[in-house]
């Protein structure tokens, strides 16, 4: 090897914590982007292949009754390369060993013949018998919650009659990725499945033989969705059409599609942050280790070497080093990326992972890596290749102190002299200082920017659980009903008060801008289910017009005063208008209200209900479970604090993954910031120290005044790193906002507290490791002056 490259090793071997530190801070900053790249292309390529496969629909819609006939007329619409009529209807279960009642979604399996769209993927078993009505085909999710296997056996009411079902096989389904309820906010694998059966058993059971009431299409690639939706919608019309949509509106692509965006935005928020402070820290070290090589530098050069190829040296130790961290940080980043998505891919059931090796992404990870390291030292390497030989070689001039305003305050205030000699240090070098600082704030930020989480999950719980959606249980109903069903719904044991709603599938638009939702229709005066305003405070709709929630308003552009269109997706696809009476706060989904008389006159027609929600005796509870699963206008039940326990604990199951993983590396960022200082630090006073050893101070008091510096760093950036841990939260926040749901940012007291602890920890770690270097300072050799 040559002799810079010597230097070069000997350099990395003697600085090699400091190297160290630095590698874990470039590292963590490869890692997060590659985590979050590297699962979501994992993700993105197993969900594409699993689309491809079992051929996912791109165009869905739902019909009260149409005769098979009209599938000829389907399959000639311009792009549609294959059409699906099938039969899916609502029912509610009643399962073994569970007490509440359950609800199912019953699809319809082609008899004798594979499905052309939405085709099953079989885990185990197979498909059930045309001849045999008792045979299913159930999700593996649902399976696995209820124990089933092949021969279980549950019961089922079926349009109203109690039929025994027999398990015959378990698969799974592109269509129901993420399989959520009726009036669930969380996959409830317990309570709801998806159940197959031949089209001969629902047909017979539904009275839709030769009928069908639900179709899918797959498109050809390059084919227009929207003329398809349209198309498909006229031809639907006549038979109780509910208005046909793409797959951004079907329910288990949009909340993956949503996860899979997340994802992206986190790839792209953290990263930076890391690659920041590692800069700083090239930044950092560098410049003092060049500051102790002026005379090395100057006698290579006084030698014949050139400026160039003494510069060279120098970024040649920045790029070993920040190979070293890309390297780390790819492997650590690829094996948490496969970790999450695997997590992902569990909770999202998929039948397999396409794991993706990127080496687009390592060589962006690597060339982002090495471009932050240059980017900090770059003006340390311009600063050695512009010093004149003769001016290298002169020793440093002796830092000059002078009484200033340090010393006037240390006087008024009456504070020890070494604390005075700290804080002259930590002011001497405010640039140092300042960056330091900021290094520590970051790490504070980071911590601060996950931990808010925590509150604005609380308060999310607390609005949709407590304050809005009050009741104990929702109970929709298989067709509408008159609004003397309340009470026959009121006399079911332990029903306590029950009040009705009405569910409206429409488009709502704005001149160009629409979206597919479902109008809520309430009562007046309901205090179970309520709307709130932007201060929680319960809205009465009124007798006009429409509330719209305020990401709908938003998205729409319109407020309070304006005129919106209404397309009703049933009653011949009538446009109305109505006013916007109201705003309203959610955090899920897009919602619009209107009162339910209002709604009767929108549809004109009397006033009919889709459905109650209920408050009923804990202590009759049973009672009315047993009744609910032999009820035959019931459709599904849906169970309010049962959803708020499964969203609580799917929460904190996933947040404690990401939580565990954020304040592992802030402790990185603080701890390779607070040690490369305290490191740097020690090497510039190591004279001053060792020389307060000879005077007579015990191996603490020297230890204390490098502490103490430490620690009026280390406390300054506390209150920096909240600030910039709030912005690094709405930026989250934003990063994490979509159409299905909105995440408001809380800040409790002790989040701020919480990271602040961490961060002093482990600033507390690296001072002790350096401690351990203080007390083995060799004081002759520190003390022998430089030739």
């Amino acid at each position: 090897m040559s002799v810079l490259r010597v230097k070069l090793v000997r350099d990395l071997l003697r600085l090699w914590p400091q190297v160290l530190a630095i590698v874990a801070v470039m590292a963590a900053g490869s890692a997060t982007l590659i985590l979050g790249v590297g699962a979501y292309a994992t993700l993105a390529e197993t969900r594409a292949a699993y689309y491809e496969r079992n051929r996912f629909a791109d165009v869905f819609a739902e019909v009260t009754r149409a005769p098979k006939a009209l599938g000829e007329e389907i399959a000639r619409i311009p792009g549609v390369a294959a059409v699906e009529m099938r039969i899916a209807k609502l029912a509610v279960l009643d399962l073994p060993d569970l007490p509440e009642p359950a609800s199912a979604m019953l699809v319809s399996l082609p008899d004798r013949r594979e499905a052309t769209v939405d085709r099953l993927h079989m885990i185990r078993g197979r498909s059930p018998m045309a001849e045999d009505e008792r045979e299913v085909v159930v999700s593996q999710p649902f399976a696995d919650a209820n124990r089933f296997d092949v021969g279980s056996r549950f019961a089922a009411l079926i349009d109203g009659r109690r039929r025994e079902l027999t398990i015959v096989g378990v698969a799974l389904s592109p269509e129901f990725v993420y399989a959520i309820g009726p009036g669930d906010i969380m996959p409830d694998d317990r309570r709801f499945g998806v159940v197959w059966m031949s089209e001969h058993a629902l047909a017979g059971a539904y009275d839709l033989v030769g009928a069908f009431s639900s179709v899918h299409l797959r498109l050809m690639r390059g084919a227009s969705e929207a003329e398809a939706i349209a198309r498909l919608d006229d031809l639907l019309a006549r038979w109780g059409g509910r208005g046909a949509y793409g797959r951004r509106d079907q329910t288990s692509h949009a909340f993956l599609d949503a996860e899979l965006k997340q994802l992206e935005a986190m790839s792209r928020i953290l990263p930076p942050i890391f690659l920041a402070v590692a800069a700083f820290l090239v930044n950092m070290t560098l410049a003092r280790t060049i500051a102790l090589e002026r005379e090395q530098i100057g006698l290579m050069k006084a030698l014949g070497r050139g400026d160039l190829e003494i510069g060279r040296h120098y970024l040649e130790f920045v790029a070993v080093v920040a190979i070293g961290g890309a390297g780390l940080g790819i492997a650590v980043g690829t094996w948490l990326g496969d970790g999450m998505a695997r997590l992902y891919g569990d909770f999202f059931h998929f039948p397999f992972l396409v794991f993706r090796r990127s080496p687009e992404t390592w060589a962006i990870a690597a060339g982002v890596t090495l471009l932050s390291a240059f980017a900090g030292a770059a003006q340390t390497v311009a600063r050695v290749a512009r010093l004149p030989p003769a001016e290298a070689m002169r020793p440093p001039a002796p830092t000059r102190y002078r009484h200033g305003l340090v010393d006037r305050l240390a006087r008024r205030l009456g504070l020890r002299q070494t604390l005075v000699m700290v804080i002259r240090h930590v002011a001497h070098a405010p640039l140092r200082s300042l960056g330091s600082i900021l290094g520590i704030a970051l790490s504070v930020a980071v911590l601060v920017g996950s931990l808010w989480v925590y509150g604005s999950m609380d308060l999310m719980l607390d609005v949709t659980f407590q304050r809005a959606d009050r009741q104990d249980a929702t109970l929709g109903f298989v067709r509408e009903r008159p609004l003397a069903a309340l009470g026959e719904v009121g006399a079911l044991p332990g029903v306590t008060v029950v009040e009705p709603f009405r569910s409206i599938p429409a488009k709502i638009r704005n001149g160009r801008t629409e979206r597919r939702i479902a109008i809520s229709a309430r009562a007046a005066g309901a205090d179970l289910s309520r709307v709130l305003d932007r201060d929680f405070r319960p809205v009465e709709l009124p007798k006009e017009g429409i509330a719209l929630s305020d990401a709908l308003a938003r998205i729409l552009g319109v407020g309070v005063g304006d005129t919106v269109e209404i397309e009703l997706s049933e009653r011949n696809r009538r446009v109305a208008k109505a006013t916007v009476t109201a705003i309203i706060t959610t955090y899920l989904g897009l919602g619009a209200y209107m009162d339910l008389d209002a709604a009767g006159r929108l549809l004109r027609e009397g006033t009919a209900l889709d459905g109650v929600t209920i408050a009923y005796d804990p202590v009759r509870e049973a009672d009315l479970f047993a009744v609910l699963k032999t009820t035959p206008v019931a459709a599904f039940v849906a169970l309010q604090k049962r959803a708020m326990r499964i969203y609580r604990d799917t929460l904190e199951q996933n947040l404690l993954v990401m939580i565990t993983v954020y304040v592992t590396l802030g402790m990185i960022v603080a701890f390779g910031v607070v040690y490369n200082f305290a490191r740097i630090s020690l090497s510039e006073q190591g004279r001053e120290l060792a020389s307060l050893r000879v005077l007579g101070l015990t191996r603490g008091e020297v230890s204390g005044i490098l502490f103490a510096e430490l620690a009026i760093l280390t406390l300054a950036a506390q209150p920096i790193g909240w600030l910039l841990g709030a912005g690094l939260a709405h930026g989250m926040a934003a990063g994490l906002e979509n159409e299905l749901y909105r995440v408001p940012v809380v800040i409790l007291a002790d989040v701020p507290a919480t990271a602040s602890g961490v961060t002093i920890l482990a600033a507390l770690i690296s001072a002790l490791v350096v401690r351990r270097r203080i007390d083995h300072l060799d004081l002759v050799e520190v003390l022998k002056t430089r030739e």
